[in-house]
Formats: C-alpha cells, sequence, structure tokens
C-alpha cells in the first residue's frame, strides 16, 4: 500500500515569493503548526491508501488524464482558511487559475477512481498552498481573520503549469514526499 496524492509542483521562484511574504507574520503566529517548505506543493486529487497492484493502472489513467489538458499559466494570490477565517483549521494561498485547472482535477480524481484508487476524495477542488494547520484539537479552529488579511493582498509571479505529479507520501516523526512520476499536459493551443 502506498499513500498517494496527485499535485502540482510550483517552480522555486514561485515559492520563494510566498516564504517572503510570510514570514514577517510567521512568528506572530505560534499556535499554528507551519509547513515546511520543502513539502509545499498544490494539491489536484488525494488518493489516500492505494494497493501496490493498481499502480500500473493508475499511471496510465493518469497520464491519459493529463494529456487531454493544455498547459496553463497561474499565480498565487489571496489567503484564506478552511472552513473559514474564523474558524480556521488549515491557513492557504489561493492559486489562481481558469476553470481548466478544475476539469484536470476532476478528470485526475475520476481516472484514479476508476484505476481502483477508492479513497479518493470527493470534496470540491479549491486550487490552494496550505501554509499552516491548527494545533487547536476543538472543531472550531483559531480565528485566522489577522492573519487572512495580512496575506489577502499577496499576489505572485505567474508560472506554467505543464505537469501533474504522481506523489507518495511518508509519515512519520517526520513527513517525506516523494515523487513517484510527472504527466505532462499535452494538448498544445
Amino acid at each position: 500500500m502506498s499513500r498517494l496524492f496527485v499535485a502540482l509542483l510550483p517552480p522555486p521562484e514561485a515559492l520563494a515569493e510566498i516564504a517572503t511574504a510570510v514570514e514577517p507574520v510567521r512568528a506572530e503566529w505560534t499556535e499554528l503548526r507551519w509547513v515546511d517548505p520543502a513539502l509545499w506543493h498544490v494539491t489536484v486529487a488525494f488518493l489516500g491508501e492505494v494497493p501496490d497492484e493498481v499502480l500500473p493502472e493508475l499511471r496510465v489513467r493518469l497520464a491519459r488524464a493529463a494529456a487531454r489538458y493544455s498547459p496553463e499559466t497561474v499565480s498565487f494570490g489571496g489567503a484564506g482558511a478552511f472552513p473559514s477565517a474564523s474558524r480556521g483549521r488549515i491557513f492557504w494561498i489561493g492559486l489562481e487559475a481558469g476553470p481548466a485547472l478544475t476539469r484536470l482535477a476532476g478528470s485526475v480524481a475520476a481516472g484514479a477512481r476508476r484505476a481502483g484508487a477508492a479513497e479518493t476524495d470527493r470534496k470540491r477542488f479549491h486550487p490552494h498552498l496550505t501554509l499552516a494547520r491548527s494545533r487547536t484539537r476543538s472543531r472550531h479552529g483559531d480565528d485566522l481573520r489577522s492573519l487572512v488579511g495580512a496575506l489577502s493582498a499577496f499576489g505572485g509571479r505567474r508560472w506554467e503549469v505543464s505537469s501533474v505529479h504522481l506523489v507518495r507520501s511518508h509519515i512519520g516523526a517526520s513527513v517525506r514526499y516523494e515523487q513517484v512520476e510527472a504527466y505532462p499536459l499535452a494538448v498544445r493551443d
């Protein structure tokens, strides 16, 4: 079994802009568990625990899904929290993208389900990069309104999404991600 997800891996320059924007406010928010920047990514589809025997078909389905879409220019912008800024459990920077990215996410998730990835997350796709999680055990989360406000005007450089990546999570004392394979977006305008 492998714990898998499909992600966009932004270029280092785009991630460096986020790190620079977050640095001044990070120290004020010690009640949050900040994600290591080495782990930053945009989840396209969470697949959960996937049996090893599913991997060959999963690879075929992901390649097929990616090949039906054109590369897209996106940028990071704005900030928010799930489920809301006043009851934040997850603090994030948004990804400004067109509707094609949402369709790509749907195709990737559907292909993964057809291949046998039964735990595929069925939540509505909301492109974002998770920066921090609440340490609060309460289901009410933290009031993150001032943090969201401090970064709501953030706008990053534009970059091209030209592939999606199958990533394996290694969970333990320290989380580590391993890129399994990349699937190019192949349709050219």
